[in-house]
């Protein structure tokens, strides 16, 4: 995040944190473009299947974005889904964390947290996620088209978006005293 919206590191669903370039050199290629869809870190193994001609397995739950590169439409990359679903270490429920899920299409940045509408953000008129658009009469529409995109995605993946301390729970990871997830560089090798 560098300072930006106040913010420091990773975990939050802010442009400067979840945009990651996708970068790709395809041998005897054309020169450089750039792809418009945005694509979710799960589409990234079909896709460099797709580009070697495998085969993508049944189990795989992205999408081959290969033919992208071969100029086609690709109509299942319908955006990227965001996620914390436990807020820890550098934001930390008591920094200000929460558990968020959302979606990064190709012109809207839409979270939710456990209390519903979070962030709403048009990233074509407002680049650098200034205003907040989250609730207002006037986006309303497209808020409600993004949630329902949002419940899509979560529906696929079977993500019932419940409080994350729950899921750490469920897992059994210890926590430290401050109800953080120990890590090696807090408290050495976890066990």
């Amino acid at each position: 995040m560098i300072g930006c919206h106040g913010q420091a590191k990773k975990q939050k669903p802010w442009e400067e944190s979840v945009c990651i370039p996708f970068l790709v050199r395809v041998p005897g290629g054309q020169g450089g473009s750039k792809i418009e869809p945005v694509l979710d870190s799960i589409d990234i193994m079909p896709t460099l299947l797709g580009m070697c001609g495998v085969p993508v397995p049944d189990t795989v739950q992205g999408t081959d974005a290969s033919p992208l590169l071969r100029g086609q439409d690709v109509p299942e990359l319908d955006g990227a889904l965001l996620a914390c679903h436990f807020p820890f270490h550098q934001w930390h429920a008591s920094k200000g964390g929460r558990e968020y899920r959302g979606v990064r299409t190709t012109r809207y940045t839409y979270c939710r947290d456990l209390n519903g509408p979070w962030l709403l953000y048009d990233n074509e008129t407002d680049p650098y996620q200034l205003t907040n658009l989250a609730d207002k009469p006037e986006t309303a529409v497209i808020q409600s088209e993004l949630d329902a995109l949002l419940n899509r995605k979560l529906a696929r993946i079977g993500d019932e978006f419940r409080p994350g301390l729950e899921y750490v729970l469920e897992r059994g990871v210890k926590l430290d005293e401050n109800n953080n997830v120990p890590t090696y560089a807090d408290h050495g090798p976890t066990e």
